[in-house]
């Protein structure tokens, strides 16, 4: 499918970079996500959602020192968007809402913020912290709330130099299920 391709020619052609502060790429660090959301028997919609939940990153040109510049790249939002052109909301609302599980978690578990990486505690700063309990009603209120958490702890989980895992096409099958009017 001509869409699939070009998902994995934007990981071929923009995905070498670091992972924002992480000791793996863009790639790898999705791969592991994907990963690990495989593993978890998880739907093909959130497989995708996990594989594309940094898609964002890859989409704009602000390069991986963004948050070291002060900027949040609002890559959730890029992404979704992007995604929600061509995939349902299993797929396009956990990439929006991922970021949104941190900052959840950091408001609700404790051990969980302290168990942050450093890079992923500084983008949070620029994500706007810990949720305040109003901002904690909302996303409780989001459908797709579970899948966005469960995302999120297999996010944080992906950061593992050398870590073997199969390549991006072995998500295909993933993707094309969940495409729009495939899903």
């Amino acid at each position: 499918m001509p869409l699939v391709d070009a998902v994995f020619r934007l990981f071929a052609e923009r995905g070498s970079g670091l992972y924002f502060g992480e000791a793996v790429t863009e790639t790898e660090h999705a791969l592991q996500t994907a990963h690990l959301a495989e593993a978890a028997d998880a739907a093909p919609a959130l497989v995708a959602a996990a594989l594309l939940h940094d898609v964002g990153h890859l989409l704009h040109s602000l390069g991986e020192d963004v948050a070291d510049r002060g900027i949040d790249g609002r890559h959730e939002d890029v992404g979704a968007a992007w995604l929600a052109r061509h995939f349902g909301p299993a797929v396009a609302d956990p990439v929006r809402l991922h970021v949104a599980a941190k900052r959840y978690l950091c408001a609700t578990e404790p051990a969980y913020l302290a168990g942050l990486s450093p890079a992923s505690r500084r983008s949070l700063e620029l994500q706007g912290g810990p949720f305040t309990d109003a901002e904690q009603a909302a996303f409780r209120a989001e459908p797709h709330r579970e899948a966005a958490l469960a995302l999120r702890r297999w996010d944080d989980a992906a950061k593992v130099p050398g870590l073997a895992v199969p390549g991006v096409e072995h998500y295909r099958p993933h993707l094309e299920a969940a495409l729009k009017g495939n899903a």
